[in-house]
């Protein structure tokens, strides 16, 4: 029986990973002010991003949803996996060697997502070693004769299945890997001969989640006597959900975030063509047709928030090619970035214009492309006949929508007057016909940007900083937990010691400041969050997270750790000055014939002054 994982050892492997880039590997992040960063959420969607990160203290908070933990409970939470798979993945990115508890190792898992990973991953080694045997001569032959070499093969992790009943089945299983295993991966099946090999006889591409794990495969037949599918993917798993997969995102993630750029193409050969001619921001769906999750994907990784991004898709021109540009411009408005379509000439895709054109046409094709509503309307229009009254009446109904939709207000009126000509028909009748159409718009105009807007909070959401007083106190209550919460080792214990000490005039404030009070000999070490979070009610503990997740309200460029000491010895001054009115007060009530009271009063009033004097010494 496996032991449990050493707690010092979770510890370590924790402060050895910067959770940013973990997240990173998922959503792109911007800085959000001081020791922050800001991204979409992953856990739900939203047009505006609402989700910080904070890696100085390893810890996550969406102020949409509520969602907040630390790097563990994100890969738990992302990809499925248990407290100890997430830790030991972690361990091996840090190069940490695990303990665990009464000399056990790490548990057999049979069957888990580390199980089923590994498992496709000495697939795809076995898949790439057998693309150089003999009889992988027809995989190699297609490949070259769609422009491929083998250092793109490489490049792409492409292999061959050989056209065995069950040679992977007998490998893998030599490999330690269980007939239950293999066939939860979907790398094998059963029939009434027994289990045999899912793939075979067939050119293998691996398909890699975005962190570059392989989850599953397509394949490509390529023997006549093969009465299989075109393609065959890899069945629903615990690890291959294809409605949110896209190929080749692990290769162009990074582009895409960069360029804020992404091509939708149809299959896997066009992917490897893309960006063997440069264009390295091209993914593809796998065996099903683009959707909502989908977009959820792409615009965690383009950071799709500020409206200048593209996502164009490319469409053969045929009537399947016609069918999925219906589908996609259906969801377009789940973007904020402006949507195109690029249509290749004589109904080349792009692996068959980069094979006879060159990779510079395939470029061209992508510099060419033309907005989706201007795609969508060409093609409405050419469903009708513009001859007749009815055929413009028919076509005015159908297109008047598409201009309505348009998100950016300023094109709309070039567009209706673009639909006017197009149709030959009075500009005030195709304006009349627009607004018509914009009160029944899919979707309603992308909002404002905005750090944390209330519409991006649910109403069953428990008390949180959008809810606290804006008065001068109350912020100054507010910022001084952050800073406290979020950088201790540069506000120094000695000084928050002093700082929970004052009184506080928000009553949930004060609930946290007790918390951090609670918890002070944790100030700085792995579990001062922890502490923290579970010494406060459970009502108020999205506020004390978001208190800890927040941007601090200070320029980026300034000193931090000026900043923070500040903040809260403008706590403790607060409380001096309450506390030097107080006794002022007392000493004008106090009789001046009673010298030892008044004495003693003045020399309390002298002492409150030299300390608040003295903590800008400090």
């Amino acid at each position: 029986m496996a032991g449990l994982i050493r707690q010092g050892d979770i510890e370590e492997v924790k402060a050895r990973t910067n959770i940013a880039d973990i997240v990173g590997d998922y959503v792109q992040l911007k800085s959000a002010g001081v020791g922050s960063m800001k991204g979409l959420c992953p856990f739900h969607d939203e047009r505006t991003p609402s989700f910080h990160v904070r890696p100085q203290v390893g810890f996550y908070h969406c102020f949409g949803c509520g969602e907040s933990g630390d790097v563990y409970s994100f890969l738990q939470k992302m990809d499925h996996v248990t407290f100890s798979e997430a830790v030991e993945r972690l361990a091996g990115r840090v190069g940490l060697e695990l303990h665990y508890e009464d000399g056990g190792g790490a548990a057999p898992d049979h069957g888990n997502r580390a199980r089923l990973l590994a498992a496709n991953q000495a697939a795809a080694e076995f898949f790439v070693d057998r693309l150089g045997s003999p009889d992988a001569q027809v995989g190699r032959d297609f490949l070259g004769g769609r422009g491929f070499d083998a250092q793109a093969a490489a490049h792409f992790g492409v292999g061959f299945a050989p056209k065995s009943w069950d040679e992977l089945t007998k490998h893998l299983r030599a490999k330690g890997f269980t007939t239950e295993e293999l066939t939860l991966s979907g790398l094998v099946s059963s029939g009434d001969r027994g289990v045999y090999d899912r793939f075979r006889g067939r050119l293998v591409w691996p398909i890699r989640d975005i962190t570059g794990q392989t989850i599953g495969f397509g394949a490509r037949k390529l023997l006549d006597d093969d009465k299989g599918p075109k393609y065959l993917n890899t069945p629903e798993s615990p690890v291959y959900h294809k409605a949110q997969v896209l190929y080749g995102l692990d290769l162009a993630k990074r582009d895409i975030s960069r360029n804020h750029q992404v091509v939708v193409v149809e299959g896997y050969t066009d992917v490897m063509a893309c960006h063997l001619a440069g264009v390295t921001t091209a993914v593809a769906t796998c065996g099903t047709s683009f959707g909502v999750d989908h977009i959820k994907v792409l615009r965690r990784v383009m950071g799709d928030d500020s409206g200048v991004g593209e996502v164009v898709f490319t469409f053969d021109p045929d009537a399947a090619g016609q069918k999925a540009a219906m589908r996609a411009f259906s969801e377009e408005q789940r973007f904020s970035a402006q949507t195109f379509v690029a249509v290749a000439p004589e109904g080349f895709d792009p692996c068959d214009l980069r094979l006879h054109r060159g990779d510079d046409a395939v470029r061209r094709l992508v510099d060419s492309k033309k907005p989706m509503f201007e795609f969508m309307i060409r093609q409405l229009l050419g469903q009708y006949n513009l001859e007749t009254v009815e055929g413009r009446i028919g076509a005015l109904r159908a297109a008047a929508p598409i201009v309505g939709d348009i998100r950016d207000p300023a094109l709309r009126p070039g567009y209706t007057r673009e639909l006017a000509r197009m149709l030959g028909v009075d500009l005030g009748e195709v304006r009349k016909a627009v607004s018509t159409a914009q009160g029944r718009s899919r979707v309603p105009e992308t909002p404002g940007k905005h750090a944390l807007s209330a519409d991006d909070v649910p109403a069953e959401m428990p008390f949180s900083l959008l809810e606290l007083p804006t008065d001068p106190v109350t912020r100054m209550e507010r910022d001084g937990l952050m800073a406290m919460l979020q950088h201790p080792t540069l506000v120094g214990t000695d000084l928050i010691a002093r700082a929970v000490q004052t009184s506080f005039s928000n009553s949930s404030l004060a609930i946290a400041r007790d918390a951090i009070a609670a918890s002070l000999t944790h100030a700085g070490g792995p579990e001062w969050l922890d502490q923290i979070f579970a010494a406060v009610p459970e009502s108020l503990s999205n506020l004390v997270k978001q208190l800890a997740m927040a941007p601090l309200p200070e320029r980026p460029g300034r000193e931090v750790t000026k900043y923070v000491r500040d903040v809260t010895i403008a706590l403790i001054e607060k409380d001096l000055l309450r506390q030097n009115a107080e006794l002022r007060g007392r000493l004008q009530r106090t009789d001046a014939t009673n010298r030892e009271v008044y004495v003693t009063l003045q020399r309390e009033i002298m002492r409150v002054e030299a300390e608040r004097r003295g903590l800008r010494d400090e």
